[in-house]
């Protein structure tokens, strides 16, 4: 069928796939009785880092899993997770409206996997081009996941200390006692 995906080509990197395969299951098993008890709820998946991996894997089997749940994922400082064709698929089966990817200025990490490796972002990148950051420093990006005027013109500087602050907080601050 012209214009079908191919999942069978969607691959994403083993190490992400296999950290959330070891909590899959009991994942989608509580987000199961969750939905149960509350059946006006909608999902939303958010992560950092590994976690924005992690939160994009996740958002695609709740697609999957639960396909009439309204569904939104958010991630910061998430690396490229999966080749074009997975981006594809995130792109299509949640839809690029309901994927946020934040990337704060020069944040390392979400280009320290290179396109040219044939990894590829998906959903619209909210790049914080400068600090302190603002509505009028940050600019939506190009909804195909690869805009060269947001933060994939910046050559990778790994984990960096711009990596470890999004949107005014540090990384590990407790929110959630």
């Amino acid at each position: 069928m012209p214009g079908a995906l191919d999942e069978k080509s969607a691959l994403v990197h083993a190490g992400f796939l296999n950290a959330w395969n070891t909590v899959a299951t009991r994942t989608i098993d509580a987000v199961r009785v969750q939905l149960a008890q509350h059946p006006g709820y909608s999902i939303v998946v958010s992560g950092h880092s590994l976690g924005g991996a992690l939160a994009s894997l996740a958002g695609i089997s709740f697609k999957r899993v639960f396909p009439s749940v309204p569904l939104r994922v958010f991630t910061y400082g998430q690396p490229r997770t999966g080749n074009a064709a997975y981006a594809t698929l995130l792109n299509k089966e949640i839809g690029t409206p309901n994927l946020y990817r934040g990337v704060h200025t020069t944040d390392g990490v979400p280009t320290i996997i290179p396109t040219a490796a044939g990894y590829r972002h998906h959903g619209t990148e909210y790049w914080s081009m400068a600090d302190p950051v603002t509505p009028e420093n940050t600019r939506a990006c190009d909804p195909n996941g690869e805009d060269l005027s947001c933060s994939a013109q910046k050559l990778s500087a790994g984990i960096n200390p711009p990596h470890t602050v999004y949107y005014n907080i540090v990384a590990g601050t407790p929110y959630c006692i």
